[in-house]
């Protein structure tokens, strides 16, 4: 049983993440039962739930979409029918259908995908699936939230009756309309509707020459709106048939809610089952944004969280397209507890809060941006002490408020306790205050609680390091530039760099040094070697990532190359087979050319017949039988291997080609004959001879008797003089 008090929930801003899931709930009642998220009780209960929604997550990406969960709050409708001899309206029965038929085509759902959503699946199955309400609820109102004609005997009558009379009133009215129209006692407008009945727009000088009723008058009293006295009668009998008809509906409703009383249970757990499906959506949408995963729950007593990310601050600096860098944490039974130091802004503070939000979702059913192989186990209580809690209210400063809520952390820490306490032992004198809060760690140590404090004090490092089961940890720092790099290094405690950060920002040497001897100068040896060591780690930190980079690219290069050779030597091997394919086809026309030329010479065409029999035998005893598929395939490979080698054999004769045009082009350059006007010529590449008719620049139009060419000098040699 977990509990989690005010403070705790206020320190590590989880409101801000309920806040942001309620923004996500689709229903009023979705949105409330978020901003109620509280931690689970029982263990059972919060695995199912995180399960459903790691279900309800993979939905995004598979594709069996769950349906809608969407409803309209009947929460009022269910008061009304737990009240005696009440009745629903139409449109609460249109809302409970559709509820209805909402959780229906869920539970179908569920049960047909239950291998995809067993955990969704085994919620369903507690809830009751029944169409009873459905087709109750459509006997008497329509799609539409009508009444239906059909709803009762009687209630069809008197609308059948309805209709008839509106027919009536119709009738007399469009000829009531006609009359006094030819007439000219209407306005331009003729007619219009007063108090929901058809009244004729009558000048105010012919009102008393139209007999019916006044209805009303226009603004400026030149219109009377009068209903003719034929249709006046049929009016009064459409107001009795409407009364009946009001009535009688009134019998229906009150019979259907009289039929739909019973499921009064029924239709709440519907409600909240959509409600909390409604959470659970939510909640899978939000670990869609934050790129959250379930992590292994453990029975071991130990936290290990790799590239944990602050799910707030991941989604500001989203927003804001900036990078979150994410931390790696372990707690565990030889590492219970965990001293971050080093100097502010290097983010020791969100590292804590890291851990200590993380671990409260996770344990309200909340899925966490973690990297996979993550694990934990559930907590009892997690106690947190962090930021300035000063109280106005209560006339307490800092320190005495801290120290208020250290007196808690004592009366409530054990072995399944996680604490997390910022700036430990700040607010007091600090010779005083580092050693209460020496203290209080090792009071937190004996009772082998789990925790993380930041603070900047040495004795707190030292008592870490001395500690069997604690551990110090700083926040990686560059060495020359002193700027952060948002990396928690565990297993050293971190400098403040304090005269480091203060000779960056231009304090003189001469006053750092004067500060240095005011202190004891076993400190300052202890805070300096530190500072030393974070840089060392610094240095090796990045050595580390280019050799790792080195590394990966090498195991790249190597990986192509294999590929590289393993396609070499498989077209090698195929080249060898069609090589050697192409010598025994050689080898074949050898053979039938001596066998033809001793036929040539002896005509004898027994030994003939004889001889090709014996090596097509031959040839045959070398074939192995395969199948047409087989077959087919070789002839694929075969067929692509040719290709390539045609290719090859292209680009080889074009090779050939360029070296042969390019050694004619040489040995004209040397033999270069002035080509005049008559000359006999022909192409470099080429064999027919011409005669130049005509040159024009560097082009010349040689004569070959039947046609003309237009050539450039440089591609013609020279044959034979004029």
């Amino acid at each position: 049983m977990i509990s989690i008090n005010e403070k705790t929930l206020k320190d590590l801003e989880f409101n801000t993440v309920l806040q942001t899931i309620s923004e996500r709930c689709n229903t009023d009642i979705g949105k409330q039962k978020a901003l109620e998220i509280v931690p689970f009780k029982e263990k059972e209960t919060l695995m199912n739930n995180l399960l459903q929604t790691s279900e309800y997550l993979s939905s995004f990406t598979n594709n069996n979409a769950i349906p809608n969960h969407g409803f309209e709050n009947i929460t009022n409708d269910i008061k009304f029918l737990n009240i005696e001899d009440s009745f629903l309206e139409v449109g609460s029965f249109r809302k409970i259908a559709t509820l209805s038929d909402t959780v229906n085509t869920m539970l179908l759902f569920l049960k047909k995908f239950q291998d995809y959503y067993p955990k969704l699946n085994e919620k369903a199955t507690q809830i009751e699936y029944t169409k009873y309400i459905i087709l109750k609820i459509d006997e008497v109102v329509d799609k539409y939230g009508e009444i239906k004609d059909k709803a009762s005997p009687d209630l069809i009558n008197i609308r059948r009756d309805m209709n008839v009379i509106r027919g009536k009133v119709n009738q007399s009215f469009g000829q009531a309309l006609s009359q006094y129209n030819s007439l000219g006692y209407l306005d331009e407008i003729k007619e219009s509707i007063v108090e929901n009945r058809r009244v004729l727009a009558v000048l105010a000088m012919y009102r008393r020459k139209v007999k019916g009723s006044i209805l009303g008058n226009s603004k400026t009293g030149s219109i009377a709106y009068i209903e003719p006295e034929a249709t006046l009668r049929y009016s009064r009998e459409l107001n009795n048939l409407e009364y009946e008809e009001r009535e009688e509906i009134t019998k229906i409703l009150k019979k259907l809610t009289n039929e739909i009383r019973p499921f009064v249970d029924l239709l709440k757990q519907y409600q909240e089952f959509l409600s909390d499906i409604d959470i659970i959506a939510a909640k899978a949408k939000y670990a869609r944004k934050i790129n959250a995963i379930l992590p292994t729950i453990i029975e071991e007593k130990r936290l290990f969280f790799r590239d944990a990310f602050h799910p707030i601050l991941f989604l500001n600096n989203l927003e804001k397209k900036e990078k979150t860098f994410p931390q790696t944490i372990e707690l565990k039974n030889e590492s219970r507890i965990i001293v971050i130091s080093g100097p502010n802004a290097g983010g020791k503070t969100i590292s804590l809060k890291t851990v200590g939000l993380l671990q409260l979702m996770l344990q309200c059913g909340i899925l966490i941006p973690v990297h996979e192989r993550s694990e934990t186990f559930l907590f009892d209580r997690i106690l947190t002490d962090i930021g300035d809690n000063q109280s106005i209210e209560n006339h307490l400063s800092t320190y005495s408020y801290r120290l208020k809520n250290m007196n808690y952390f004592l009366k409530k820490c054990n072995s399944k306790t996680l604490f997390l306490i910022d700036e430990f032992g700040t607010g007091s004198d600090p010779e005083l205050g580092g050693a209460l809060a020496e203290t209080f760690l090792e009071e937190f140590y004996h009772r082998e609680a789990f925790g993380i404090i930041t603070t900047h004090y040495s004795n707190l490092k030292i008592l870490a390091n001395e500690l069997p089961y604690a551990s110090n940890a700083n926040m990686l720092f560059d060495e020359k530039s002193l700027e952060p790099m948002y990396k928690l290094i565990l297993g050293q405690a971190g400098s403040s760099f304090t005269f480091e950060v203060a000779q960056k920002n231009g304090i003189p040497f001469g006053l750092i040094n004067r500060a240095k001897k005011k202190i004891e100068g076993g400190k300052v040896r202890f805070d300096k070697t530190i500072a030393t060591l974070q840089k060392e780690r610094s240095k090796l930190e990045k050595t580390s990532l280019t050799l790792k980079e080195e590394e990966t690219k090498a195991r790249e290069e190597s990986k192509k190359m294999e590929n590289i050779n393993a396609k070499i030597q498989e077209k090698l091997e195929r080249y060898q087979e069609l090589y050697d394919a192409n010598q025994r086809l050689i080898y074949l026309g050898q053979k039938t050319d001596d066998i033809s030329e001793k036929y040539f010479n002896n005509k004898d065409k027994k030994v003939l017949i004889g001889e090709f029999l014996k090596m097509v035998e031959i040839e045959n005893s070398k074939r192995k039988k395969v199948s047409v598929k087989e077959k087919k395939a070789k002839e694929v490979i075969e067929k692509k291997v040719i290709e390539e080698v045609q290719v090859k054999v292209e680009e080889i004769r074009k090779e050939k080609k360029e070296k042969k045009i390019k050694a004619q082009k040489q040995e004209a350059e040397k033999l270069k004959v002035i080509l005049k006007v008559g000359d006999r010529v022909r192409m470099l590449d080429g064999k027919s001879v011409g005669t130049i008719d005509k040159i024009e620049k560097n082009k010349a139009v040689v004569n070959y008797g039947i046609f003309t060419s237009k050539v450039s000098l440089e591609e013609l040699e020279f044959v034979q003089a004029k």
